[in-house]
């Protein structure tokens, strides 16, 4: 009896470890993060502050920028060592957003795990590739498009990192790396988000701002995502035969070995797929992602109708709620169903969660780096410079300045939201003297904001995906910077066709 219960303890370890975040991984990340808070609190006393006159929606007024002494903006560079505290006591929207990603991050992680622990994820992961093994770059070019248009039209982004564990489970599988599978889940939504077509937090927010008629424009955006897919799936699908041909020319080859083990143990596979019970655990499982979707879907549709941009804010929270919450109870009925049950359970979730707790402090820094700017009052001075430098060139060359412009700014701010109702009041104006149409710039502005969403350290989304497959964020950049110098040339291309074409 002894035995069989270490047995027992032994394979309860082994599956506790699926979502276990390498200590130097994190170390690494947290270590560059806290770097460049010191590096913006530098900022902070170096560039002169001055501040923009503002309406009451957080938009800035053309003409009203005025420079403030650095003793009214009170920012002193010691307080960038207590930023992360501030930020939970003073800012309470990036507060609000902070706690929202980070509490659902924790869900998404005990859930995981339960899943994983019941034989769910296994199930669904044999299932695709015992059925399309032999078609598996089919299989590949179906998940990009599908990740991507979902992003283009519903706007998921943050709800993404669902998708990474299973992808790179997938992706190994197929004899691949986990870096295609972080390919062709987190980065192709990512890529779905800059070319959106009906996204109601890029594409909405922006055209309303700019007085276009909503969605508007739609021919040249699908063109947009064709090419923004194309490329991606050219990139995954060369480098995924490469790898597949010598897996040890990956950059991961060594992680990965690990993440197998943890990921794609032959005997829980057998175990789980012998579970009678596991088709109709799936199935529940599958029905609470399909009720996140419709709950998406609505959200995306009241979007068009509402006005009020306090209940607009409300309700873009709604799909991230959701899934949390259904993703939750999906999992842990499956789980249920699967024969997990009672403490075992509940002991599942809450080692899941705190697989993925020590990301907590990451999102925390990354909130604090657009707080010590704001508390610096250095964003609208650095805004004020660029605007009036953009002002000296033509369309094309300006508009491919405001690309750069929109990049750099999310490095600092990842929300589109803010950095729509920082950049566009001004950017507005500046393109209607340059003879430039807006719906170039919203163009413009969706595709810079959504290739950066995971380019800058700054993006909490890729940081917890990477912690959560222990890929350092160097490995990381080696993987992609190719792929990120194609779709900007790519983006490039589209946006001085649009100059060209005058798309209206």
């Amino acid at each position: 009896m002894n035995t069989e219960n270490k047995k027992k303890k032994n394979s309860s370890k082994k599956k506790n470890v699926a979502l276990q975040i390498n200590k130097k991984t994190l170390i690494s990340i947290t270590v560059l993060l806290v770097g460049i808070m010191l590096f913006a609190g530098l900022l902070t006393q170096i560039i002169p502050t001055g501040v923009y006159n503002t309406r009451d929606d957080g938009s800035i007024i053309d003409g009203t920028y005025h420079e403030i002494t650095k003793e009214e903006a009170d920012y002193s560079f010691w307080r960038v060592f207590i930023a992360p505290i501030e930020t939970f006591i003073f800012s309470t929207s990036d507060a609000v957003t902070g706690l929202a990603i980070i509490v659902f991050i924790i869900v998404i992680g005990g859930t995981f795990l339960v899943l994983d622990n019941s034989g769910v994820l296994k199930y669904i992961m044999t299932t695709i590739v015992s059925r399309y093994e032999k078609k598996k770059y089919i299989l590949l070019a179906v998940m990009i498009f599908a990740c991507m248009a979902l992003s283009s039209v519903a706007g998921i982004l943050e709800e993404s990192v669902t998708l990474v564990p299973l992808a790179a489970a997938i992706s190994l599988s197929l004899g691949w790396d986990s870096l295609v599978g972080l390919g062709f889940s987190l980065i192709a939504v990512a890529f779905g988000y800059s070319a959106a077509t009906f996204n109601p937090f890029n594409i909405g927010i922006v055209q309303s701002m700019a007085n276009l008629q909503m969605f508007s424009g739609l021919t040249f955006r699908i063109f947009v995502f064709l090419g923004i897919y194309a490329t991606l799936t050219a990139f995954l699908i060369t480098y995924a035969k490469k790898i597949e041909k010598d897996p040890k020319k990956s950059i991961v080859y060594e992680s990965d070995l690990e993440l197998r083990k943890r990921l794609l143990n032959e005997n829980d596979t057998k175990e789980a797929l012998a579970n009678p019970n596991l088709s109709k655990a799936t199935r529940a499982f599958v029905s609470a992602i399909i009720g996140v979707l419709v709950i998406t879907v609505v959200c995306f549709i009241s979007q068009k109708f509402i006005k009020n941009s306090s209940l607009s804010d409300i309700i873009s929270y709604l799909p991230m709620v959701s899934m949390a919450i259904l993703f939750a109870i999906g999992g842990l009925r499956a789980g249920h169903i699967a024969g997990i049950r009672g403490k075992e359970l509940a002991k599942g979730f809450k080692d899941g969660a705190m697989a993925v707790m020590p990301c907590a402090p990451l999102i925390i820094f990354i909130i604090s780096i657009t707080y010590i700017l704001k508390q610096g009052k250095i964003i609208h001075t650095m805004l004020y410079y660029i605007y009036n430098f953009l002002q000296d060139f033509g369309p094309y060359t300006s508009i491919i300045l405001i690309f750069a412009v929109i990049c750099i700014f999310e490095f600092f701010i990842g929300s589109g939201t803010a950095k729509a109702f920082l950049l566009m009041p001004l950017l507005i104006p500046l393109v209607d003297m340059l003879n430039i149409e807006r719906q170039s710039l919203v163009l413009t502005f969706c595709l810079s904001d959504g290739l950066c969403n995971i380019l800058f350290p700054t993006s909490g989304i890729m940081i917890i995906a990477i912690g959560i497959l222990n890929i350092p964020y160097s490995k990381y950049m080696r993987f992609t910077w190719k792929l990120f110098v194609l779709e900007f040339l790519v983006s490039i291309i589209l946006i001085l066709l649009a100059i060209f074409v005058g798309y209206h």
